[in-house]
């Protein structure tokens, strides 16, 4: 079954190699399974690795950017569908529409926003996606820490604490989505 995989990550230059390097791998497994990558839409860092490894692959991408973000987060002109949208809540909403499943790699305050985003709306049943973060080397470890706090304090429910899968690897993180 031809999948989509909406994959949230980093787009800063200054990212450890690694990190390139996990994207990249994320890539090679979306294009094994031939699946589809939708991301944000650059061609930068993270977000370029993963959407350079899926076509390196044989498979699709679908890139999503806001017009203001065309020029700095270089638009990816390979991609195989581009779409320039107006806001960034327009292109969550895109992402969201063409995905399948939702998977995040490490990242910055963006990256966190758009997980927490499907996250939310896994657990309140507005979408019955999995939501997948990939977390090799415990970037998101306080992260984890301070929900599961949530959690005991009654903030957050059972129901919100399993609705992310957290995978160690790239297979474990992909046969999620699957």
């Amino acid at each position: 079954m031809s999948r989509a995989i909406a994959v949230y990550c980093g787009s800063h230059s200054t990212v450890p190699r690694s990190y390139l390097d996990l994207a990249d791998e994320v890539g090679q497994g979306i294009a094994a399974r031939g699946w589809t990558l939708v991301w944000g839409g650059s061609a930068a860092s993270m977000m370029g690795s993963v959407a350079r490894a899926t076509r390196r692959g044989g498979s699709r991408t679908i890139g999503v950017i806001p017009r203001a973000l065309v020029d700095l987060e270089a638009a990816d002109p390979d991609a195989d569908e581009l779409i320039v949208v107006d806001t960034m809540r327009e292109r969550k909403r895109e992402m969201d529409d063409r995905a399948d499943a939702f998977l995040t790699l490490p990242g910055g305050l963006g990256t966190c926003e758009e997980l927490f985003e499907v996250w939310t709306s896994r657990y309140l049943a507005m979408h019955a996606k999995p939501v997948v973060l990939l977390d090799p080397d415990d970037h998101y470890a306080g992260m984890l820490d301070w929900v599961r706090e949530l959690h005991a304090r009654g903030f957050v429910n059972d129901v919100a604490l399993n609705a992310l899968v957290v995978a160690r690897t790239p297979e474990e993180a992909l046969a999620a989505c699957a």
